[in-house]
């Protein structure tokens, strides 16, 4: 079956937890990803399928304090679904960019962008190596999961507030994440990935301190 339409009818609509003026396609127990990964040897982990609890706190954060990208050429990193690329979107940013590696992220985020009414700019790449984008804001959920891929991370984002560009990152504290390098800018409770069933945890969103 084709991507997009696999995706429609596999990963219904529905309103994110903690944040239900958007709706995503989110996998269930029987969308069948498999399918996908048998298909694909290449496939990789679905993390696109499912909200994590950094972009939902992002995503909140950005809702509720619009003043943070109105008007501004944002970039969300890493961006997965498009959750909090499409939140940027709706709260009046001027231009939103979602990256991701992941050809299926990208995907399911031009499906999502469509389906909540929002127009943005999504592309495959990885920016972690070069030079750092022409935006204002860079919104970054969810990047600190592993310590190699953090690493490079927190030295292309430190490269980006060099350059003048603000750093926000949503993360319910991972143990990669370079805590003592962020101020705390807001606190939420969100229901994580891989989480049980109505448990909720702490995520924040953070500034990259200069």
């Amino acid at each position: 079956m084709e991507l997009e339409a696999f995706i429609q009818q596999r990963l219904p609509l529905e309103p994110v937890p903690g944040v239900p003026e958007i709706r995503l396609h989110r996998a269930g127990p029987s969308s069948g990803l498999m399918r996908l990964a048998d298909a694909d040897p290449d496939f990789g982990s679905p993390y696109w399928a499912r909200p994590w609890g950094g972009g939902l706190a992002l995503a909140r954060h950005v809702l509720d304090h619009p003043e943070v990208v109105a008007g501004k050429r944002v970039l969300d990193l890493g961006s997965g679904s498009g959750l909090v690329a499409i939140a940027a979107a709706l709260a009046g940013a001027g231009e939103v960019r979602a990256v991701d590696v992941d050809p299926y992220a990208v995907t399911a985020a031009r499906l999502n962008a469509a389906a909540n009414g929002v127009a943005i700019a999504v592309e495959q790449a990885d920016l972690l190596d070069g030079d750092p984008p022409d935006v204002e804001l860079m919104l970054v959920g969810d990047l600190f999961y592993d310590p190699d891929l953090a690493t490079r991370a927190e030295v292309f984002l430190r490269r980006c507030v060099a350059a003048g560009i603000a750093v926000l990152i949503g993360d319910p504290f991972r143990a990669p994440l370079p805590t003592q390098r962020l101020t705390v800018v807001a606190e939420y409770p969100v229901a994580d990935f891989g989480d049980a069933a109505g448990a909720l945890r702490t995520a924040a969103v953070f500034a990259l301190k200069a």
